[in-house]
């Protein structure tokens, strides 16, 4: 064990006129800010005291952070000030809270379950080719836009037993609540929820009809008077345990907002970015093509289908090591620990961002280039685990990263065996961090049909 006597106080970082340019960047240019950080080291300090970022870009950091010693990290920066704006759901919460939701809501997304619902993702990816197909060789449609309709009305069917589709104004209502959290980040909570800012008017009354929404829902299914294994059902039935109704009531409406959320928005931004890289590579949308067109024909495809497809899994990997839609992990250490040589003290915030990590070159080579086959088994069995974190690890790993699988895989070989779609020439991609990483401004995109 690490003698207190050679454990290092601080690791390197920014200073000076480097440290206030970072420091800057946390609301213009975060993913600029971690990767100039990841320059200093794979520990790094970023601030000054007392309340110092510590950022750790190493699998073997990552591991002890988020799952060796988990139980002194809990949620942090972020997530933290996001609350605000999400509430206590799954998302935020922590300790006795976190850990009672996950057990409600942890049912639904069992294997056997998910592999139950492989012919609502299929029929609802189908209608979204339709879509789709109606537009080539027309103006331009938002394939961002398309995909945040088409996975909330697969969260819909899957997860809540419930139709979304009269709710096209979830997705906008969504974005006014990221915005919101990132201002929270940005200004570390300290602006009043109260002052007339147009972001947080905006998200007032995106809260409030987001609320009214999750409340439609639950008073719908509640006069139907039937609950079944479904998450809105299970939530329904794990609030009536409450004796404040009122508390009943503001837990059913943190969870089921974060659900809605946190069901969608990362497996739609996974999707944009899937289809913008498959344009500026074609050789490998070809390659996707031949696989979907072999294994599928005709048909929709079966759950059985997707170890079928296992190009289309390298490439969905490969994109979200370039883009991971779980971009960073915040935590805030409980008690002092010590990591890479370095004291971490209580109560400071440590940073894992998966965008670095996923660019790392002593675990990536090349790490800018996007290629697929770093996703063939040939290529993986020697590989740091914690090298590539797309949706998290330890304890708090993404619950529903096997659905959201289904739905990235079903949707991409479904529609590259039909369709071509070309990014606009005069549109610049650029990523937003976000609670996920989303692209900025929408995906606008030309449709052509493919004879198969």
């Amino acid at each position: 064990m690490t003698s207190e006597m050679t454990i290092r106080r601080n690791p390197p970082g920014p200073k000076g006129m480097k440290l206030l340019r970072a420091l800057m960047q946390l609301n213009s240019d975060r993913l600029g800010m971690m990767t100039s950080a990841a320059t200093y080291g794979d520990a790094v300090k970023i601030g000054m005291n007392p309340k110092p970022f510590y950022f750790f870009n190493h699998p073997d950091y990552a591991k002890h952070v988020l799952s060796d010693n988990s139980q002194n990290y809990h949620k942090g920066i972020g997530l933290v000030h996001a609350r605000r704006a999400l509430g206590d759901g799954l998302l935020t919460s922590e300790g006795d809270l976190w850990r009672k939701q996950r057990k409600v809501i942890q049912p639904v997304f069992q294997a056997k379950r998910i592999a139950a619902q492989a012919g609502a993702v299929a029929e609802e990816a189908a209608r979204l080719v339709e879509r789709l197909r109606a537009h080539q060789g027309g103006a331009p449609i938002d394939v961002v836009q398309e995909m945040t309709g088409l996975t909330l009305g697969i969260l819909g069917r899957t997860l809540l037993d419930a139709d979304l589709s009269g709710h096209e104004s979830v997705g906008h209502a969504f974005e006014a609540m990221q915005d919101q959290a990132m201002f929270e980040l940005s200004s570390m909570s300290t602006v009043p929820m109260w002052v007339p800012l147009p972001k947080q008017l905006r998200f007032r009354k995106a809260r409030t009809e987001l609320q009214g929404i999750v409340d439609e829902l639950v008073a719908e299914r509640v006069a139907a008077g039937e609950l079944g294994d479904d998450a809105l059902s299970r939530l329904i039935l794990s609030t009536r345990e409450e004796t404040d109704p009122r508390v009943a009531k503001e837990r059913m409406r943190d969870e089921l907002v974060t659900l809605l959320l946190a069901g969608h928005e990362t497996t739609a931004s996974t999707l944009g970015w899937t289809f913008h890289m498959l344009d500026r590579h074609p050789e490998v949308w070809e390659k996707l093509h031949q696989e979907a067109v072999t294994v599928l024909g005709n048909r929709l495809p079966v759950y059985e289908d997707l170890l079928r497809l296992p190009y289309t899994t390298q490439v969905l990997n490969e994109v979200m090591r370039l883009f991971p839609p779980v971009w960073m992990l915040s935590r805030v250490a409980q008690a002092d620990d010590e990591i890479a040589g370095y004291r971490v003290p209580a109560g400071v915030d440590v940073l894992i961002c998966s965008y670095t990590l996923h660019r790392h070159p002593k675990f990536w080579p090349d790490p800018e280039r996007f290629d697929p086959e770093r996703f063939n088994p040939a290529n993986t069995a020697n590989r740091a685990r914690y090298a590539y974190l797309p949706f998290g690890a330890g304890p708090r790993f993404c619950v529903g990263n096997n659905l959201g699988m289904m739905e990235a895989a079903f949707v991409t070989a479904m529609v590259a065996r039909e369709l071509r779609l070309t990014t606009v020439p005069t549109h610049h991609v650029v990523p937003e961090p976000m609670l996920s990483l989303r692209i900025r401004g929408g995906l606008p995109m030309h449709v052509k049909s493919i004879a198969l």
